[in-house]
């Protein structure tokens, strides 16, 4: 058997179990080797039958006297019964549904069993058996319990997984032999036996602590090899501009605050380089980033280079067009902005040609667009800075492509921007080959949120006080859940909450309908009728989560809150307090679970998006908050994205390696079946 050796080829595996295997993403042994166990089944204590308590996870060691198959009187349910014993006394088990029992224990066979004892101490229901052997598999040991697929079984999994022990120890070492000795990691094989078949529960810890590393390690190796390829690259040194960038800042309506000084100088500082700059600048909603890009653009603009600034929606890429154009009012820049439906500079339509043709000639200094500026036929000339928002809500290939718009062999500066508060073990890891700039500061006079849990007997008072909002002057946002873009049910549960408040709360007031449905330029209609306050409430799904501003609303209402994680209902909530007046979130929720009101209380007392990030990766996963699918972050099978000092010491020797040109053959290889994609390659 070799690592490629194909499941169907093991013993006891047909065409139908290897079909329900690969739904389970095993094809080859080194799948099989490789798919971890969960959690474990703790069978390692064995006792006597006169010693069983009840309700307790045990080994017994006992001789079959009789085992018969019989059928329920009542649920003719079929039951397989035995009598077992051993020197201390005898104890009734029974099988349910399984009749094959009778043809594989015999009276007189010695076996294990490993179950627990029901409440009356009379006898063991549906426990694990295994005849009496030098090694056990599923009984007398701590047992690995693994995530399946309908058609397999634990036995199952555990049975083939016992067939590849020789190939698990016989695994090649691809870890630098001075990083095992340094923390004192046992070697591939010793893992991969021990975090299937473990001695003991120190045997699988040490296991999992290796693997966590290896999978952490050769994640954090791809990065850094990923930035010393970037360091490599040249691009474009725009120097700072010091008069001009001062009085630019002097002529805004409001004063910096220290951490948009300080991000902004970082950026600028990078600029000056002639290696590409790789930066992720993030902050709230709120906190001021498009200002600090802004001085970046700045001068990039005043040293003859061109920004391209992607969006992920047309609505934010036209928001960003006409927020430039406001910061820029005294500069004569020229500024584009190219969607699939909008294509004008500093307010002047032109043909998708005319619109190319100044992109190819470099006639602009700043072009604003949506994924339309990475069509191939799309070519940039003097592209010195690019700048994409909400990086997270693009793939790899999209940034990549954006990155080889120039014409040369120079390749720009890149800065992404996020107001998704990220953790800092998810930047590690994430964003591990992005330099940091965070935003923590909110500009002053910036009004807190005041978020409320709304339990069901409030709920006509809270209609109340949005009627008395909307009576000032004020607009509404009612956000209700949407699980995908594509499910029918959940574009159906905006369209009846709409109807519902239309009809019945609210007769009197005009109301906008937005889901993920409408085509762009319909989702742009809604949008700007809102903010032009023809509607009092816009009743949405989660598409306006990022980026969109309407100063004159102040009352966030998210149905089923519930359903939508701490991180995303802070960035709803982010979309009111935006302008002078008082702002309110209110969260309802149907779930009356003491788990769910907790977790949404925490949103009453906790405005620091970073703090309620930590909290939703804790409570939900990476894979779910953050779609790691989208940034090339593989799926970790063992590893933790909450294990920081794992992913400290991962980054820590990876680094060391890479510096000392240290890549063996083995490591490689390594490297090359983790398929890691990266933001520059």
């Amino acid at each position: 058997m070799e690592m490629d050796t194909p499941i169907k080829l093991l013993s006891r595996v047909g065409k139908t179990t290897a079909g329900r295997l690969k739904n389970l993403g095993l094809e080859q042994a080194s799948d099989l080797i490789f798919y971890f166990p969960f959690r474990y089944d703790d069978f390692s204590l064995q006792k006597k039958i006169s010693d069983l308590l009840p309700d307790e996870a045990v080994t017994i060691k006992v001789r079959v006297q009789l085992i018969a198959t019989r059928r329920s009187f009542r649920k003719r349910k079929i039951l397989t019964e035995a009598l077992v014993s051993d020197d201390s006394g005898s104890l009734k088990v029974i099988w349910f549904n399984q009749p094959f029992l009778t043809k594989m224990i015999k009276p007189g066979d010695e076996i294990y069993l490993s179950g627990k004892i029901d409440e009356s101490r009379i006898q063991m229901v549906s426990p694990d058996f295994e005849k009496v052997k030098a090694e056990t598999v599923h009984t007398a040991r701590l047992v690995p319990i693994y995530h399946l697929t309908s058609g397999i079984t634990q036995k199952q999994l555990r049975f083939l997984l016992h067939q590849t022990l020789p190939l698990m120890k016989s695994a090649a070492e691809f870890l630098p032999k001075e990083i095992i000795d340094k923390y004192e990691f046992p070697s591939l094989a010793r893992a991969l036996v021990n975090i299937h078949f473990p001695r003991d529960a120190a045997s699988e810890e040490d296991a999992r602590a290796r693997l966590s590393f290896d999978e952490l390690f050769l994640i954090q190796l791809a990065i850094q090899l990923a930035r010393k390829k970037i360091r490599e690259k040249k691009s474009p040194s725009i120097a700072f501009l010091e008069k001009q960038t001062k009085d630019f800042v002097a002529g805004l309506p409001f004063e910096l605050t220290p951490a948009q000084k300080k991000c902004s100088w970082e950026i600028i500082k990078d600029l000056q380089k002639e290696n590409p700059m790789n930066r992720l600048l993030e902050g709230d909603v709120g906190s001021g980033k498009t200002v600090a890009v802004a001085l970046a653009m700045l001068n990039a603009a005043l040293n003859g280079y061109k920004t391209v600034m992607m969006a992920p929606t047309e609505i934010l890429a036209e928001q960003h067009y006409q927020t430039l154009q406001k910061l820029f009012s005294k500069q004569s820049f020229k500024i584009i902005l190219f969607t699939s439906s909008k294509r004008e500079i500093n307010g002047e339509k032109l043909s998708k040609k005319q619109l190319l043709d100044k992109l190819g000639e470099g006639e602009f200094d700043i072009v604003v667009g949506t994924q339309s500026v990475i069509q191939e036929n799309v070519k940039i000339k003097d592209l010195g800075l690019v700048v994409v928002d909400e990086q997270h809500r693009f793939g790899v290939n999209q940034r990549k492509a954006l990155v080889e718009k120039n014409n040369e062999e120079i390749i720009p500066h890149f800065l992404s921007m996020t107001a998704t508060p990220i953790p800092r073990s998810l930047v590690l890891t994430l964003y591990g080959d992005l330099d940091l700039s965070i935003i923590n500061q909110m500009p002053a006079g910036r009004k807190k949120i005041i978020t409320k849990v709304v339990y069901e007997q409030n709920r006509l008072e809270a209609y109340e006080f949005i009627r008395r909002q909307i009576a000032d002057g004020r607009q509404v946002f009612v956000i209700c859940p949407l699980i995908d873009p594509s499910d029918k049910l959940g574009v159906k549960s905006v369209t009846q909450e709409y109807e519902r408040l239309k009809n019945e709360i609210f007769p009197e007031l005009n109301l906008g309908i937005m889901h993920g449905r409408l085509k762009s330029k319909e989702k742009e209609e809604v949008m700007m009728k809102f903010k032009e306050k023809e509607y009092d409430i816009l009743v949405s799904t989660s598409v306006i989560e990022v980026g969109i501003d309407v100063p004159n609303s102040t009352i966030m209402m998210i149905e089923g809150s519930d359903r939508f994680g701490l991180a995303q209902l802070h960035q709803f909530r982010g979309r009111v307090g935006r302008g002078e007046f008082q702002s309110y979130c209110y969260l309802f929720s149907e779930n009356g679970s003491p788990l769910t009101q907790k977790r949404l209380k925490y949103l009453e007392t906790c405005s620091d998006g970073f703090s309620l990030a930590e909290k939703d990766l804790e409570l939900r996963g990476s894979g779910e908050v953050y779609g790691t699918r989208q940034s090339g972050l593989p799926d970790l099978k063992i590893a933790s994205l909450t294990d920081v000092e794992t992913i400290k010491i991962a980054q820590l020797e990876a680094k060391s390696l890479v510096e000392k040109n240290g890549i063996t053959p083995e490591l490689a290889s390594a490297l090359k079946k983790l398929n890691l994609s990266l933001h520059f390659e």
